[in-house]
Formats: C-alpha cells, structure tokens, sequence
C-alpha cells in the first residue's frame, strides 16, 4: 500500500518526502522491522521511539510516523500523537478487518475474562466461528496462542484480526484492558457490542484514582457500539447506564434491587451449588426488556455490520417464557459473568434458547476458581484473583461451599497500585478462617515489604501465617488442611511464572505446584 493512502487514515497528518512509497509492513518495535516497513516512533514511558529511527531505517524502513521531523533519508509522516496514529493506519493497512468481524469488547475490573469466554463458547455452540482475544489465550481460526498481553498494541491487534478473518472466523470475544484503551491500541475497532462488567480498585499505579480509572473504561462506550451492556449492580455502570443508551443486567438481590431504574435483564431464583449455578433469565416488563422467544432465523446470520438487526441493539422478543439457565461455574459472581454473556449474544442475534444451551455446555477458563482434585478429602481452588472486590468475592462464594474451614493463600504483586494491599489483607481477615500471606509476583520490591503492607490492614477473625515463599505457604495451606475444608489459592490463576527483579522471570504454576504438594501428602511416609 502506497504511504499516502496510508497517512490519509490519521486526521491531520502530513507526509514528508515520496508520498507512493510501497509499505508492505508496520512495526513498532525497530527489531521487527524488515526492507519495506512503515516505523512508528512511540513515546513510552522509559523510551522514545524517535531515538531508534536511524535503526529502523537501517533494518529497510521505508517511511517513519513521527511527531518531529527527523534528518533522516526516507519519508516521514508527521502526526500530532504516534501512538494514537498506530490503530487507524492498522486499520486500514489490513483492510478494516473489523468492518466485517462481529466484535465484542468486554471492559471492567473483574470478570472480563470469563465473560469473554462464554460469549464466544456461546458463539461457537451456535455455529458461529468466533476468535478470542484476553489475558488467558487467544484463539484465531480454533488455533490457540500464546498472549503476551491482555489487549495487544494496535498494529498487532488489527493484524490479528485479519487472521481471524481469513482464517474463518466471524466475530470476536475480546477483553478491553483500561490500559489498552487509555493508550489508543482499541482505537479504530467497529465493536458490535460493549460489555461492562463492573470496576473496583486495580491499576491505580497506572492511571492515578478511581475516576481516571474509570473514564478510560468509559471510551469503550463512547465509540458508539451498536450495542450497550451494563452491569447495574455495579455503581459505575449505572453512571454508564444514565449517560449512554444501554442494555442492562443484574443479579436479584444485587445492588441494582435498590435503584429506581430496573434492569432490562434479570437473573431470579439463583441456585447456587459445588457444580455450578442455575437461574432464571427474565425481563423486567417496566424496563422494557424481554427475553424468551427465538430472533428471526436471519438475525444470526446478518448479526454484524450493514443495517442489520444488532444495529440498534439487542432484539426485543418475547417475554411469555423466562428462560432457564444451567453453568457450570460456580459462585455468584459467576451468575453475572454469565448473564453479561447471555444478554451479549442475544445482542448478537443468538436465539435465547440457544445461549442457554451455549451456556450449559461452557467450562469456566483456566485459573478462574478452578479446581484441584488428587483424591483429597477437601476442596483446592485457584483463582486469579487479585484485587480487593475480587478476592472478597471468591472468598464468599468458596465460603458457600464449605463445610469446615476456608484456607487462603494470597499475596499481592510489586511495583503496582501499593493502596490496594491492606485491603486485600482485610478482605481475607475478614471472610477467611486461616489466611495465608505469601509473594505473588514482587517484581522489584522486597517480598517482606508487600507483605507487610498487606498485614497492615489484616484486622479480623481469621488465624494470620505469614510464609514468604509461596510454595512452602501453600504446602503449608494444604497440610493444614482437613475433611470439609476449602483451600483457595489467590492471586495468579492461570500464570505460570513469578516475576521478579529485572523483568527476571520464575516458572511457577500454582495449580501445578498444589498437584505436586498434594501428591507428597498422599505419598506413603
């Protein structure tokens, strides 16, 4: 593609040098650049793009996106913000990929990844090919791959989905990271539909406070998807709700019972369970919400861009038959994840029906209250929760499920939002019996420090150990361990390594490393 054609995709920008020079790839990071790339100079928060422009030009680039011309031998395109100019030229290098993938961009604090999950199990289970973009995994054309990041930079992002495309894929579950949306790489993506999931502390070490927090996730809804859908249990996503046009969810008995403004969608009669959760999907006839019947058989098939039924959110159909809902994942913060992705693929053009029955045959992902089973006589969860909300909540709902005592082992990650520490530490005081504190990934700082942050604010019943290295605080958890007890490992899920000092990193896998120390347990003395 001609660099002119390219440049015309950011607003404002001007082409210094030959405008028809042949670009036939774009980089970021000048050890990716090849004979015929387009570079861009990011500023980060360490390094400056523009001082590896003369590499870049070395390696074979033809052209550089800057913000200040260079004295350099090849052309220039001269924007106001090279890293915001990455997803429109992205875009349209790779043909607007989007503008015919079905795209569901999931934000909030806690439960992106397994509502992203669901909606694209539901998809699949429908019969629609559907890619997946998270913290997890990513899955382009039913081939897993590795993730380096929750949401990749713009140029990787738009690349991926031109894979997607042709490699048969029709829509997209992705998780929307406040990161990525701050730093524009969810800039240029046609989503169909938006999902908010709710937003407590986290990144703080990022983006400052709470309300900075929040307006990055609130992009995602002012990029106009034809679908909005908000959890109104949460606070902020009834402060969504009131500003943006939105299809709302909640729980019965959630926060959102209180508000003088029902939700569109409702999850009644929660039953919850060691096996899952059952509930009822109804819709709440005041909001004008409905969910029972089938959608027009053509409304999946025409479900994307173009005027079709999603265009102007999710059908309303009828409301005679409330429709019943089987998971198999657990707990009641579960029941919202998968009512977010019920409501998401009705949104999609999915008969009701039909996502429940997505949603009965769905598995929760990796490390997301997953359980460990060697034939002990007690429960094992891992979890990657990480945050205060979202520790309280696994606590709560492994506390539902248990009979004798709740065991936790957690920790918190160094070099990151400090302020969150002592309230992870009273959450686990609070709704734990004994609480482990171990390090989780303490990067550059000291693993004592962090843990003595968290015991700061460790004011409740709960039995206190303090056991810096994490293998040893879970061999401790489970030999403490009896017959009706929960061990619930927090904190890193499905990762499998902890970082440490210097970007050193450590293979450690806490559902492998339970495995192993339970086996030792079970093992003749």
């Amino acid at each position: 593609m001609k660099l002119d054609e390219l440049a015309a995709a950011a607003e404002g920008s001007k082409v210094l040098g030959d405008p028809a020079v042949e670009v036939v790839d774009l980089a970021y990071d000048s050890r990716k650049v090849k004979p015929g790339t387009l570079f861009f100079c990011v500023r980060g928060e360490k390094v400056d793009g523009h001082e590896f422009a003369a590499g870049a030009v070395a390696a074979g680039a033809v052209g550089l996106v800057v913000e200040r011309e260079l004295e350099v031998d090849v052309a220039q395109v001269v924007v106001s913000d090279a890293r915001a100019a990455m997803a429109p030229l992205a875009a349209r290098f790779h043909g607007d990929p989007t503008a015919e993938l079905r795209v569901v961009g999931v934000t909030g604090t806690n439960g992106k990844t397994t509502t992203a999950f669901l909606i694209r199990e539901i998809l699949e289970a429908a019969g629609v090919r559907c890619g997946l973009l998270g913290t997890v995994k990513q899955v382009v054309g039913g081939v897993e791959e590795e993730v380096v990041r929750t949401t990749p930079e713009a140029i990787d992002l738009q690349a991926t989905f031109r894979r997607m495309l042709d490699a048969g894929d029709r829509a997209c579950a992705m998780e929307v990271s406040s990161h990525a949306l701050a730093l524009h790489r969810a800039d240029a993506i046609h989503f169909d539909v938006a999902l908010f999931t709710n937003l407590t502390q986290d990144h703080l070490d990022f983006h400052g406070d709470m309300r900075t927090y929040f307006d990055s996730k609130r992009r995602l809804f002012a990029t106009k998807p034809r679908a909005s859908i908000v959890n109104v249990d949460d606070a902020y996503g009834r402060e969504l709700a009131r500003e943006f046009p939105c299809v709302t969810f909640a729980v019965e008995g959630g926060e959102a019972a209180e508000s003088t403004d029902p939700a569109d969608y409702l999850a009644r009669g929660v039953a919850l369970g060691t096996s899952g959760a059952n509930f009822t999907v109804v819709a709440d006839t005041r909001a004008g919400g409905a969910v029972g019947g089938p959608m027009p058989e053509e409304a999946l098939a025409t479900a994307g861009h173009g005027g079709s039924p999603a265009a102007t959110g999710p059908a309303r159909v009828s409301a005679e038959q409330p429709i019943e809902v089987r998971t198999h994942l657990q707990g009641r913060f579960n029941v919202s994840n998968a009512l977010g992705a019920f409501v998401a693929a009705v949104a999609l053009g999915v008969p009701s029906d039909k996502a429940a029955e997505g949603l009965a045959g769905a598995e929760s992902p990796p490390g997301r209250f997953e359980p460990v089973d060697e034939g002990q006589p007690f429960a094992v969860l891992v979890d990657y929760a990480h945050t205060p909300d979202s520790l309280a909540n696994v606590l709560k709902a492994a506390r539902e499920m248990t009979v004798g005592r709740l065991v936790v082992v957690f920790g918190a990650g160094g070099d990151r939002d400090r302020d969150k520490r002592p309230k992870m530490g009273r959450a686990a005081a609070e709704l734990a019996d004994l609480a482990i504190v171990t390090s989780d990934n303490p990067r550059s700082e000291e693993p004592e420090a962090i843990i003595a942050e968290i015991r700061a604010g460790m004011e409740g019943p709960a039995e206190v150990e303090v056991v810096p290295d994490r293998r040893a605080a879970i061999a401790l958890a489970l030999g403490r361990a009896a017959a009706g007890d929960t061990v619930l490992i927090a904190g890193k899920g499905h990762e499998q390594g902890q970082e440490f000092e210097a970007g050193r990193r450590v293979p450690f896998d806490d559902r492998a490393v339970a495995r192993e120390e339970l086996r030792r347990l079970g093992s003749p003395a």
